[in-house]
């Protein structure tokens, strides 16, 4: 609000004391007056200019008072009573102003009469005197009108900056109004966007509680599933013994009777690998598969016995886990297979699910018939048969006819051999056998261990100089001394970090020491085992500097695959019991 000010209103008791600085000139002319009157011995009263200056004056003063009063007050409180002290005194003023009129009336109504007698009872001089007292009176209330006129003009001056206050007023009013309102819309608005976020936290809420719901669920799934898993090896335990016992009773129709003991001692160890897994207390033998693939598996059943792969589904869910976890349209990626007749052959031509898991399993019926496989635990032939899957049924004939069967060394060189055919940058993937297997099962057969899986993955990586493929797989930027990722890649490519057998750690002594806590851990004393990782104290100091993997043992000598030996991927060998080792990590295969 814009402040009012108050210099005109003083400059109006300037004004109003001019006025009665006029009255005071007025009254000193009428005691002059008053003399000469006594000197004529003629009563005060029966002077008309005494009348006039006196009832003038009276007037003044009460005009001046009256407006100081209203100057006073709307000093006080400018704000709330200017506009009524201005009315009251424009009403003051024009009180004053008929008051002057009529006194003027009045002076001229008796001018003559008194003028007459005052001429009879006045000499020359007091005429003179009655004269300049008239003339001073008329300039007088000349005056006075002048000032009022003055504090007439003042008052509409005051009056309009009233008025412009009162605008200005309004239009603040206005504005606070304005104001008010944006604050309310911005308050309503803030108060819904609460209202919003206090919805979707409920809901993530609710969210939350039905994902823990079905983690519940997918964890009593899993728990059932891993009971019909051990119910499954049980059987195809007791299946394998059944084989045996036939091959047994031929043998010994045929009279050979070491023979016969060869296949009784195979028969007894490989049931009780089946049985307990090779490798008591290992709880993390394989990954699960994801509730999707799980949910497919009434289908997989149907199509399996279509196309006379009944026992196989667990290894059929492995596939798809491997492929899509069991999600999109195409869950068994078989769009590129010969056997889909229905759609595009290119990468996800497949729309229909059902159609998928169809050819999907038609196809890897055709791998495993091909391969040989003669069970669910024919491990070699299976991992034959997968890479067939991966690589198309090509890749099957070619490693039978130039290496006797599968291993991780001829699946690289056969897919380096077509991407260089076909002007590609890769082919297919050369660790799809470790990829799908982590999740059977039965991945170890009668055999009792995956260890040479990590073997075969690092054999395929000698020659690498640099480590680049290794420290950035970790998560580094730049070089890094790259021996423990080189270890931690080879472990994640035969799936042996997903299932908690090996460590990732690209520090040498804490892949060591969580060995340690394991309870996996031996001295340089130990003889190790193909797939054990070894560790190095290149100083004497008591902590490792390297880490290697065991390749094999042979006549007091350990055979190792390094990363970062010289800065490339090489194989080295050293005496047993050599001071250089720090000890060796057991992995749980």
């Amino acid at each position: 609000m814009a402040k009012i000010k108050t210099r005109e209103t003083v400059k109006d008791i300037k004004v109003f004391d001019r006025a009665a600085s006029a009255s005071a000139h007025m009254k000193n002319t009428f005691i002059r007056s008053k003399d000469s009157a006594e000197q004529t011995q003629e009563p005060v009263h029966d002077n008309p200019e005494s009348y006039a200056s006196e009832k003038v004056s009276a007037s003044v003063k009460k005009a001046t008072k009256d407006v100081s009063y209203v100057a006073a007050d709307k000093l006080k409180n400018p704000y709330k009573k200017v506009a009524k002290n201005v009315e009251k005194t424009k009403d003051n003023l024009q009180k004053t102003k008929e008051h002057v009129q009529e006194i003027k009336d009045t002076v001229k109504g008796k001018k003559s009469r008194i003028a007459n007698q005052t001429k009879q009872k006045m000499g020359k001089q007091t005429k003179n005197t009655v004269k300049r007292a008239t003339s001073q009176t008329r300039e007088a209330s000349n005056k006075s009108i002048k000032t009022m006129k003055k504090s007439e003009r003042t008052i509409k001056q005051s009056t309009k900056a009233v008025k412009a206050t009162s605008k200005n007023m309004a239009k603040a009013t206005g504005k606070s109004i304005k104001t008010a309102e944006h604050t309310a819309r911005t308050t309503i608005k803030t108060t819904q966007e609460t209202a919003k976020i206090t919805h979707k936290a409920v809901q993530a809420s609710a969210k939350a509680a039905k994902v823990a719901v079905q983690v519940s669920k997918k964890a009593a799934q899993a728990t059932i599933q891993a009971t019909k898993t051990a119910i499954k090896v049980t059987i195809l335990t007791v299946k394998a013994i059944i084989a045996a016992t036939k091959a047994l009773i031929s043998a010994i129709a045929a009279g050979g009777w070491i023979a016969v003991l060869i296949i009784f001692i195979i028969v007894l160890f490989g049931g009780v690998l089946a049985l307990f897994g090779g490798n008591s207390g290992n709880a993390n033998s394989h990954t699960p598969v994801s509730a999707e693939v799980v949910a497919y598996e009434p289908l997989i059943r149907h199509y399996a016995r279509e196309h006379g792969i009944p026992d196989y589904v667990e290894l059929i869910k492995a596939v798809m886990m491997q492929e899509s976890g069991g999600r999109g349209n195409d869950p068994m990626q078989a769009s590129e297979c010969g056997y889909n007749t229905r759609y595009p052959r290119t990468p996800n031509g497949i729309t229909d699910p059902e159609y998928s898991v169809n050819v999907g399993i038609q196809n890897l019926a055709a791998c495993l018939n091909l391969a040989k496989v003669e069970n669910p635990l024919d491990i070699e032939n299976i991992k034959l048969s997968l890479q067939g899957y991966n690589f198309g049924n090509g890749y099957i004939s070619w490693a039978i006819r130039e290496h006797g069967g599968y291993s991780i060394t001829n699946a690289s060189e056969f897919s380096d051999m077509m991407a260089e055919r076909y002007g590609w940058s890769r082919y297919g993937d050369k660790q799809y056998v470790p990829h799908v297997l982590r999740y059977y099962p039965f991945r170890h057969g009668f055999s009792g261990g995956g260890n040479s899986d990590i073997v075969n993955v690092a054999l395929t990586q000698l020659g690498n100089v640099g480590g680049a493929p290794y420290w950035s797989w970790y998560g580094f930027s730049s070089r890094v001394e790259w021996c423990a990722t080189f270890v931690s890649w080879c472990a994640d490519q035969a799936g042996y970090i997903e299932s908690g057998v090996i460590p990732k750690f690209s520090l040498c002594q804490a892949g060591a020491n969580w060995f340690k806590a394991q309870g996996q851990w031996q001295d340089r004393s130990y003889t190790p085992n193909t797939g054990d990782i070894i560790f190095f104290d290149w100083n004497g100091d008591g902590h490792s500097e390297h880490v290697g993997i065991v390749e094999k043992v042979e006549n007091g000598v350990v055979y190792t695959v390094e990363g970062n030996s010289s800065d490339m991927c090489r194989q080295r060998s050293y005496t047993l019991g050599s001071n250089l080792i720090y000890g060796y990590g057991i992995p749980a295969y």
